[in-house]
């Protein structure tokens, strides 16, 4: 058979160069039974995974565990008075929560000398932001979504102080040089506009025994960093030792 540019159509039907059209249905049968195998896997795990029972309002989830009592709806305020002040000072250790603007969460660890959170006035407070492993997780949230939680504790106490509100990435010279520490000036910070403070209860730490030492485990006990570095990395050139002395150096000369 003759087409019009004078090309042979033979009896093997060639397209797309070397590849027939048998070649092609073939091809397609088995992309689909992959595709379809792979749908059947998904569904399984996601049957295997799936959570039966599930609470889908407030409502349901108050008529099962019951409302707060008027003292608890009543503990919170809307600024830093002088007892949250005296509480940050005191707080070497914070927590922060956040999320990006598509809700998912992060949540990090800022700790130094007590009193490291600067406090501006009644609604505003600073977290300086000391070298950390740049993936700047938090900071990114923040850019994407202002809306942060923090935790403040300390050491030996049960209760923790709580602050909700939102927050932006600065880097205002004047108010960086406030967060100095250990001689080196912070290039940015956290800064927060306050929108709630609260005392939140020590049930938590009492049932965690959190601040008895008798409780602690042994060292040879502990998990090993390294190793779990190591086994999430999986880098062969990389071994546990040299992971634990990197992260010696990096603890040893660059906390700031």
């Amino acid at each position: 058979m003759q087409t019009e540019n004078g090309s042979k159509w033979n009896n093997s039907h060639k397209v797309a160069g070397s590849l027939t059209i048998l070649d092609l249905v073939v091809i397609t049968l088995f992309l689909k039974k992959i595709s379809q195998d792979n749908l059947e896997l998904m569904e399984k795990d996601m049957k295997a995974d799936k959570f039966e029972d599930v609470i889908a309002s407030r409502e349901e989830l108050h008529s099962l565990l019951g409302v707060p009592s008027e003292t608890v709806r009543n503990k919170v305020i809307h600024f830093i008075d002088k007892h949250c002040q005296e509480f940050i000072s005191k707080s070497p250790m914070l927590f922060v929560a956040t999320s990006d603007s598509s809700g998912h969460c992060d949540v990090s660890p800022r700790g130094d000398k007590a009193g490291f959170v600067l406090v501006l006035d009644e609604k505003r407070l600073v977290i300086p932001e000391r070298p950390g492993n740049k993936r700047f997780d938090t900071l990114g949230n923040i850019i994407d979504n202002p809306q942060v939680g923090l935790i403040f504790i300390i050491p030996g106490l049960e209760e923790t102080l709580r602050i909700n509100g939102r927050a932006k990435v600065i880097k205002d010279k004047g108010i960086m040089e406030l967060l100095e520490s250990n001689g080196n000036i912070p290039t940015v910070g956290i800064g927060i506009d306050v929108e709630e403070c609260y005392i939140h209860c020590a049930k938590s730490f009492k049932r965690s025994l959190l601040w008895d030492p008798f409780n602690w485990l042994e060292k040879d006990l502990l998990p090993k960093p390294a190793s779990i570095l190591a086994a999430h990395i999986k880098d062969p050139k990389l071994t546990e030792a040299q992971i634990a002395m990197g992260l010696k150096e990096s603890y040893e000369k660059r906390l700031y």
